[in-house]
């Protein structure tokens, strides 16, 4: 009898050591880069929350251990980011660190773009405020 066990993009990625890798280098970018200032100045002066909660929300997202429903409830992402007035500005800003970090981890090319495009669409969601 063969076991048919689907792999999960969390396995894909290359699991916490790469979620780790990938929201380091996301904040890294983010902490450096003049044209997402914008974005940076969304999050406290220190990003060792926003990293940890990051890291916590992938992990789940994509399919590994559920760390921030474990934590904090359901992510209810839209109403947790209504207090920050995010416009199509800042998602691009927040993209640009997104896509740096994800070309610095390896995996599949195509993962790769299906993530960002998945990644893109969590982004949007986001807009709560007109350009």
């Amino acid at each position: 009898m063969t076991e048919n066990k689907q792999t999960t993009p969390y396995e894909l990625i290359g699991g916490k050591t790469a979620i780790l890798n990938l929201v380091e280098r996301f904040y890294f970018f983010m902490d450096s880069l003049p044209e997402t200032s914008g974005v940076r100045g969304m999050h406290a002066a220190d990003l060792a929350a926003a990293h940890d909660k990051l890291f916590k929300f992938l992990s789940g997202w994509l399919g590994g251990p559920d760390l921030f429903i474990q934590e904090y409830g359901h992510p209810r992402l839209r109403q947790r980011h209504i207090a920050f007035a995010i416009d199509e500005v800042a998602r691009d800003q927040w993209m640009l660190c997104m896509n740096k970090a994800l070309n610095e981890i390896t995996m599949d090319a195509n993962f790769r773009e299906n993530l960002s495009q998945a990644l893109q669409q969590l982004a949007t969601h986001m807009i709560n405020q007109d350009g």
